[in-house]
């Protein structure tokens, strides 16, 4: 899909699962830089089949090796809206510094065996999203570099960062930032929205996968309507995951200083396409979340046909009062806050700090793992160099990762910890590829 995205409201990502609801048609430079993502020989044949492909994703830059633990959380008093007659259920993962770093076995999986099935099949996003060929990737066989259920390090309550991903996406997929935060000091919660991400594992084996798919055969769906139900229900489960985290202070059942590490004075959030869409909704909802950052999601809502009408929603509208940083593509020129209805009218309302960065080069999934992941897959053969170039555009891998990581870990450090390096102060000669708007 190339044309301007007005279609879904919510990024490129946001385009792929309109299309689906609609029974339309569906986005995603390579590195051999030190510490950035390994080389990958092609697919070696035995015995007549090819095996799957796998990658690597870039180290962590921070001084901290990471830690990283899952958990159930049930939300007794709410019902899913995708599944009427059930509580709502999410999975979380916690990500945190720790003593030492993972060594062979110890490494968390990317995906669990049953969820990278489904990603990477047919009716996985992988396929819908990215258009990685199916059946082609081991994505439970990609290892994080966290060590699975490790005890927290010492050295008292660390600033905590919720991650939302785009929509239709895993928890997963934003997992390079996610543990490079970690690294630097931070507790990074990523939250799975049950029924809507392509698959959610849950620890009895359950594999809740996506109701979107099956919209397809709902004639004359408003896809204007989906996506607000969507947003609603992302936001719920952001603010009942705040409301948990108090709990978790006194759980038993986490690693060792897990639960004491967490300081709920100072939180932030941070998501991708609609994710970053929830992170700036939830932040005007709920006072709790002091900063966010919004990874190129569109911030406004088209009307029942998914292509026409812009409708803003109520946060736009009243501006925020904290501080918040978009970073945008230049994908049809959507990366300045001036070309979009939605970010032009936030701007305009808004008294808390704010900023604008454009990575020059880059597309929709370069502010996901997809930028790190698809180049090596593309190597291998499971992604076609045309599907590369959609994806992820031109800019070097490398730095597209280094920009996002070094930005976001920026405004974090500067409005939940108080130290300020000033690279969001303006153009940075550091990053040449970042447009700066102010």
């Amino acid at each position: 899909m190339t044309e301007p995205d007005e279609e879904a409201g919510m990024g490129r990502r946001g385009r792929a699962v309109a299309a689906v609801l609609l029974a339309a048609s569906a986005t995603l430079g390579v590195t051999g830089a030190p510490g950035a993502v390994g080389a990958v020989a092609a697919p070696a044949v035995d015995g007549g089949a090819a095996r799957q492909a796998t990658a690597w994703l870039p180290r962590p830059t921070g001084p901290y090796p990471i830690g990283t633990t899952s958990l159930r959380l049930t939300d007794a008093g709410r019902e899913d809206p995708w599944k009427p007659g059930r509580a709502r259920e999410v999975m979380v993962s916690l990500w945190y510094p720790t003593a030492r770093p993972a060594t062979g076995g110890e490494r968390a999986r990317y995906m669990e065996p049953a969820a990278g099935a489904h990603f990477g099949g047919d009716s996985g996003v992988g396929d819908l999203n990215y258009h990685v060929r199916p059946g082609s990737t081991d994505w439970s066989g990609i290892l994080t570099h966290a060590r699975r259920d490790a005890p927290a390090r010492p050295g008292g309550p660390r600033p905590v960062v919720l991650y939302s991903p785009g929509l239709g996406d895993p928890r997963t997929w934003g997992t390079a930032l996610v543990e490079d935060l970690a690294s630097r000091g931070y507790v990074v919660v990523t939250v799975d929205h049950t029924y809507e991400a392509s698959e959610v594992a849950f620890p009895d084996g359950e594999l809740a996968t996506s109701v979107f798919p099956a919209m397809l055969r709902q004639p004359g769906l408003d896809v204007g309507a989906v996506l607000r139900k969507s947003l609603a229900a992302r936001v719920a489960d952001t603010r009942f995951v705040l409301d948990e985290l108090s709990g978790l202070r006194r759980a038993p059942g986490l690693p060792a200083g897990v639960g004491a590490s967490l300081d709920l004075d100072r939180i932030g959030m941070v998501g991708h396409s609609a994710g970053g869409f929830t992170a700036l909704q939830a932040m005007h909802d709920d006072p709790r979340i002091a900063a966010a950052v919004d990874l190129d999601g569109q911030l406004h809502f088209p009307g029942p046909d998914g292509r026409t009408g812009v409708f803003l929603p109520d946060f736009v509208e009243d501006g925020l009062d904290r501080p918040f940083l978009l970073m945008g593509t230049r994908e049809s020129d959507s990366g300045s806050y001036h070309r979009q209805p939605g970010w032009d009218a936030l701007w305009q309302h808004s008294t808390g700090w704010h900023a604008d960065l454009t990575l020059e080069g880059s597309r929709h999934g370069s502010y996901t793992d997809a930028q790190s992941l698809l180049p090596l897959l593309a190597r291998q053969g499971a992604v076609t160099p045309e599907v590369l170039a959609a994806d992820v555009g031109d800019v070097r891998p490398d730095r597209a990762e280094l920009a996002t990581r070094s930005c976001v870990a920026s405004f974090f450090d500067r409005w939940l910890r108080g130290h300020d390096d000033h690279l969001l102060d303006g153009p940075s000669d550091r990053f040449p590829e970042l447009t700066y708007e102010r």
